[in-house]
């Protein structure tokens, strides 16, 4: 896939990871357009980086949907990725009764449900062109889940395993499918599990566009690949070992 000369649609892309990957994209001449729900912290992000397209955006929202695709047919129609980056996570514990269904149902809608509804409202756009790609962003949680992010860990589980169908069922179209699987990383959105002891989104996103260019359509970046590799070997071990028991 190429990693110049796109345009670009970034969900979340306001702070954290997407800021990040708006940020390095564009500079290597991408047409980059970021979303939010957050407007405020959605313009000072395009002040930031001074030469991408700001949306205020709800990926829960079915109206905010549609509107979003009708915008981005009429002024970007050549729309040719699609990073579903956007998500939800809540730290909780699911033997205290913390909650845990407003929890789940909240996450599911951001991390998994609003992924398939977005992709498919884009799909035909994204088909039409000569070379086009979707990204997917889950997480090292896919494949072996924390006991702190329960219900999030589940979320990117089945975002993992409808990324895998999406990649079949586009094989013979000129759609590439990508996930991207970050392990810890130091932004705002981890804070609360450590994020400061994470890599830095600028890793990350080199990562990608390196996985990007070489078709690598699933990316493991550093512990993740470690974990998965773990996983194949022993499950058990890997789920121990993740959640930090002996």
């Amino acid at each position: 896939m190429k990693t110049t000369a796109n345009t670009i649609l970034i969900t979340g892309g306001s702070a954290g990871i997407g800021l990040e990957m708006a940020r390095q994209f564009a500079a290597l001449g991408n047409k980059v357009i970021i979303t939010g729900r957050d407007e405020q912290r959605l313009n000072k992000a395009a002040a930031e980086l001074g030469n991408v397209t700001a949306i205020p955006f709800d990926v829960s929202d079915a109206a905010s949907v549609d509107d979003l695709v009708n915008r981005i047919t009429a002024e970007f129609p050549d729309l040719n990725v699609l990073i579903n980056n956007a998500g939800s996570a809540a730290v909780h514990n699911l033997g205290t009764g913390s909650g845990a269904y407003e929890i789940a149902a909240d996450e599911i809608a951001t991390n998994y449900l609003s992924v398939i509804r977005l992709t498919e409202k884009l799909l035909s756009l994204l088909s039409a062109q000569k070379e086009s790609a979707i990204v997917n962003v889950s997480s090292i949680v896919a494949f072996v889940p924390t006991q702190h992010l329960p219900t999030y860990s589940a979320s990117k589980a089945a975002l993992h395993s409808y990324t895998k169908s999406l990649r079949l069922a586009l094989k013979d179209t000129t759609v590439k499918v990508f996930e991207l699987m970050p392990p810890l990383v130091n932004t705002t959105f981890s804070a609360e599990i450590g994020g400061e002891k994470g890599i830095a989104p600028s890793v990350l996103v080199e990562d990608l566009i390196d996985g990007f260019g070489l078709d690598r359509f699933e990316i493991r970046t550093g512990q993740t690949e470690d974990m998965y590799q773990f996983s194949l070997a022993s499950p058990e071990e890997a789920l121990l070992a993740m959640n930090g028991v002996s």
